[in-house]
């Protein structure tokens, strides 16, 4: 999984004209007006947007940061390693990326899942990943976080890739916030190695599931990549239990 060729950018843009008639289904009984130009009617991001908006980049084969065209893995990946096999992201985090996820996480508005998913799903490489699965798992929440929430984003955008058969919802657990903590630190604007201490006991595996990952390819699905400490605790924790391969797919990702 290279960096994204012209070929590949004009096949994205082919699967990006059919996104919004892939998630037009779940919406097309409620008028609605694109979130980004405000066309009416429309989906909630128009066909237009999606074309203008989704622009592919060469990214890292193993972290999916920004990289030049001719850059397989980037040098912190090189250097410092990575549990992660392969790593897809949709989109960077920005405009309007950035503020469609605020509202699906924070407003919050769970409609935003099937839209979302489909753009992730149209992503160069992301259905090699779902096709390579054998095993789904979404980033969870911890208990806190997801009653003050009312949903995990992850989950539901898992929900929407089409593999439900492959979707294990339960199967990692996410225990308090790391490191013994009873409430979480703030992460945002924390460096990589202070969120990975941060998230050091985080997860763990449900005692009467952690088979299913043994000797099986895993797909980490969350919905923002930041600095990859989270998927990294994550999958670190299946490597341990065994996991042939672990790779992650993310919508946004971060510069």
């Amino acid at each position: 999984m290279q960096g994204t060729s012209k070929r590949g950018n004009s096949s994205w843009l082919r699967r990006l004209a059919n996104v919004a008639d892939r998630t037009a289904c779940a919406l097309r009984a409620v008028p609605s007006q694109c979130a980004v130009c405000h066309a009416w009617p429309a989906q909630r991001i128009c066909h237009d947007c999606l074309v203008r908006l989704c622009t592919t980049r060469s990214r890292c084969r193993t972290c999916a940061i920004a990289v030049p065209a001719e850059v397989v893995q980037c040098g912190a990946c090189l250097v410092d390693g990575t549990p992660l096999d392969h790593c897809v992201a949709a989109v960077d985090y920005a405009f309007p990326w950035s503020q469609l996820v605020a509202q699906f996480k924070f407003q919050p508005d769970p409609a935003w899942a099937a839209p979302l998913a489909a753009i992730l799903r149209s992503a160069p490489h992301a259905q090699h990943l779902l096709d390579g699965a054998d095993i789904i798992l979404p980033i969870p929440l911890s208990r806190e976080r997801l009653a003050e929430r009312g949903f995990n984003q992850a989950l539901q955008l898992a929900r929407h890739l089409g593999a439900r058969h492959k979707l294990h919802a339960h199967v990692l657990q996410r225990v308090g916030h790391g490191h013994g903590q009873a409430h979480a630190q703030a992460q945002v604007g924390l460096p990589r190695a202070q969120r990975l201490r941060n998230l050091r006991g985080a997860f763990l595996l449900h005692p009467a599931r952690a088979a299913a990952v043994h000797n099986r390819r895993v797909l980490l699905v969350d919905d923002v990549m930041t600095t990859g400490a989270t998927l990294h605790a994550a999958a670190d924790v299946l490597r341990h239990a065994g996991a042939s391969a672990v790779s992650a797919l993310v919508l946004a990702r971060t510069g």
